[in-house]
């Protein structure tokens, strides 16, 4: 089930957390965590399926700007699970001294930010959409999510995972599922919805990546780094880099992301391994950039937002029609015997999706 949007369409709830981490979570956790797993999971799906929160968030819906400026609204929801909440911080006012308040605003600026400063983008709409956010949702929540609304963040049950506001890349990734949805609107199940997860990790690293001003080379490639405690095995919720490294802990389990065709998730669980086969095109964004060389954003990230943009894509695009058009995309950019291409050509061969 999906919400209406301030985009005129229903899509789907995203959250950063996949339900499999929550799954192991719920099966080997001590008690209290394996409470909070199930407690987590069961409202991911009363958020999914109940329209009274459609009609609740339709509401207060700001209307879409065509000026080029930012509109940020952050409120709390106190804990309990009505959005939007109180609003504590709007466009303009001065930190408010909570870290979670504060980071959420941060976040949504540097977001915005990038995608005008880089992609001449007004807002994840390009119609210059107010950017809302909700910290302090539920109670010890480990998740973030966009429900095509605005941004909500839980704080973490602060034994595993910390707060969901602490790392700009999950950000950025929740909010770029606003521009899929506004442009490729990508089914989210199957290879389609593993494209979809894929591009809001490359934009989310992407958004921290120019916030650090990082080359690809300096970049860790992580996705939600931060957001574990000492507690747990591992240094993310995903690595680009080498999926299926970011994790192997007791209790959350071992990440499962492959890096290849070759080792391709067949699955019924998580809308057919949106968030388990991302991994694949991640690594090939990676690869490319880092061929390519540079600051990613400049040219391996412009040819995946070209692509993204791209009008031939269907909603049901897969991997190697994906990969295709970044192909052409590149070609078109640089040249057809442009490095670029060659460099886009090569990563999507290393991944075992051939495209030539």
């Amino acid at each position: 089930m999906s919400l209406p949007t301030r985009f005129g369409r229903c899509h789907p709830i995203h959250c950063i957390l996949p339900p499999y981490l929550l799954q192991n979570l719920a099966r080997n956790g001590p008690p209290d965590l394996r409470n909070i797993a199930l407690e987590v999971l069961a409202l991911d799906s009363t958020i999914r399926s109940n329209r009274i929160i459609c009609s609740m968030m339709e509401t207060g819906a700001h209307p879409a700007l065509a000026a080029v400026a930012k509109h940020r609204t952050v409120y709390t929801a106190n804990n309990s699970t009505t959005l939007p909440g109180q609003v504590v911080r709007v466009e303009g006012q001065a930190s408010s001294g909570d870290a979670a308040v504060d980071e959420a605003y941060d976040g949504l600026g540097a977001t915005f930010d990038f995608y005008f400063d880089i992609y001449q983008r007004n807002s994840i709409d390009d119609e210059g959409l107010y950017l809302d956010a909700t910290v302090h949702y539920g109670q010890r929540y480990d998740n973030a999510f966009w429900n095509g609304q605005q941004m909500v963040f839980g704080d973490g049950d602060g034994e595993l995972f910390q707060r969901f506001t602490i790392s700009l890349d999950v950000i950025g990734h929740e909010l770029t599922h606003g521009v899929t949805d506004s442009e490729a609107a990508l089914v989210y199940s199957g290879q389609s919805g593993a494209l979809n997860e894929s591009i809001s990790d490359v934009f989310g690293s992407l958004v921290k990546q120019y916030q650090l001003k990082q080359t690809a080379e300096q970049a860790d490639w992580l996705i939600g780094a931060g957001l574990f405690t000492d507690r747990v095995q591992g240094v993310a919720l995903r690595s680009m880099k080498a999926p299926g490294t970011a994790y192997d802990d007791p209790l959350l389990g071992k990440d499962p992301q492959p890096a290849k065709m070759g080792d391709f998730v067949e699955t019924s669980e998580d809308n057919g391994g949106v968030h388990i086969n991302s991994g694949i095109p991640n690594r090939a964004f990676y690869l490319a950039a880092t061929k390519i060389a540079g600051y990613a954003w400049e040219k391996a990230g412009r040819i995946w937002y070209e692509t993204l943009r791209d009008t031939s894509l269907t909603q049901t695009t897969n991997f190697s029609r994906f990969a295709a058009r970044t192909v052409i995309n590149a070609g078109h950019l640089y040249g057809t015997s442009s490095a670029e291409r060659q460099a886009v050509i090569e990563a999507w061969n290393e991944v075992e999706v051939r495209v030539v």
